[in-house]
């Protein structure tokens, strides 16, 4: 089935295989913080965790202690312990949900339904479902910005991306963008947003004082997902039939450089020291190690069947990936080199009571 196709489909039938083409288009959460030192990197799967089913979005909270993946395949959110990599609880929500996103202070989790033209809020004292928003049609993409004011959602069949103001949940704009507008992501200073255009092989930037596009760039084919490093210097988007990575340098806009990945990349999420930027490859259920000083991959790390959404806890030493085929989340174990000297941070911290947060 042709994704395009399949994808404009989804919105008139509905079907499970029709979610099944859509899950592939789930993005990634974007990591923001400090910048520091590259390292080597090789990485290990230390854990496959079993959730619901279709698992397709990932977000992590700002202390790293939760994740919260979104099942496509039916009506639920699934909550991970990193402490002790289980599921600890179920949020039900509507059906279908897709992109999902943490505000900053961990409070709200923002969740796009596509095929209800809804961004669900769940508060995750309590999780469960507060609220519901109303956007566009087709909604997937959800980004929240730096300060948490505001949720930045794409509607692929409106061509445009919906404003929602967190302190009311209200829709307060409408940006048009390119055509099937599908990941977003927000600069860490919170002054532009990134959006990929599918059909039109373009990124839209948006100026989030204004929410008025102010650029276009020209990216590889079918742009999926997107994401900003810790520093905003630069923009890293998947290009699921060039199988392909764009770079692009956020000071003028310009594509400076491709990184050649594996097949069907969608997701794409970016370490928190700047140093790695990990990609999902959808077609070879493996993830792509990017090191971002030289742009080239330099691992490549087989993970569970049809990945897709992935992120990084706050600190580095892990990375969650959504596998489609299996209803599984594995977990990557980062581990970090200087010179000959390696810590495997798996060893440290995986199972035990050290949680994410061992070093």
């Amino acid at each position: 089935m042709n994704w395009l196709s399949g994808l404009r489909d989804s919105h008139k039938c509905g079907s499970r295989t029709a979610r099944l083409v859509l899950a592939a288009a789930t993005v990634s959460a974007t990591v923001m913080v400090g910048v520091g030192a590259s390292t080597a990197a090789a990485d290990t799967v230390i854990d496959s965790i079993p959730v619901g089913e279709l698992p397709t979005g990932v977000a992590i909270t700002p202390d790293g202690s939760r994740v919260y993946v979104t099942n496509g395949g039916n009506s639920r959110v699934s909550v991970i312990e990193t402490a002790t990599n289980t599921m600890v609880d179920t949020i039900a929500v509507w059906d279908s949900p897709q992109g999902v996103a943490v505000t900053p202070d961990g409070s709200r989790v923002y969740v796009a339904h596509p095929f209800r033209e809804v961004v669900a809020v769940i508060e995750t004292a309590t999780n469960t479902m507060v609220d519901v928003v109303s956007v566009g049609t087709l909604p997937t993409g959800v980004a929240v910005n730096p300060s948490g004011s505001h949720v930045y959602v794409t509607n692929q069949l409106d061509d445009s991306v919906s404003v929602i103001e967190t302190a009311g949940n209200n829709l307060v704009d409408t940006v048009t963008v390119g055509d099937l507008p599908l990941g977003v992501a927000v600069s860490p200073e919170g002054s532009r947003a990134y959006v990929t255009n599918v059909s039109d092989k373009t990124v839209s930037v948006i100026d989030t004082a204004t929410n008025t596009e102010v650029d276009t760039i020209g990216v590889g084919d079918q742009p999926m997902a997107v994401a900003v490093n810790p520093s905003g210097s630069h923009i890293y988007v998947t290009n699921q039939v060039d199988n392909s990575v764009s770079v692009i340098e956020t000071a003028d806009n310009n594509l400076v450089d491709t990184v050649t990945v594996g097949a069907l990349p969608s997701g794409v999420a970016a370490s928190p020291d700047g140093s790695r930027v990990y990609v999902t490859n959808a077609g070879e259920n493996t993830v792509s190690v990017i090191d971002t000083a030289t742009n080239t991959e330099v691992d490549t790390i087989r993970v569970g069947g049809r990945p897709v959404g992935v992120a990084a806890t706050p600190e580095g030493s892990r990375v969650y990936v959504a596998n489609v085929d299996g209803n599984t989340v594995s977990v990557i174990a980062v581990e970090r080199c200087l010179g000959s000297l390696c810590i495997d941070t798996g060893a440290l911290v995986g199972r035990g009571s050290m949680g994410s947060s061992g070093s």
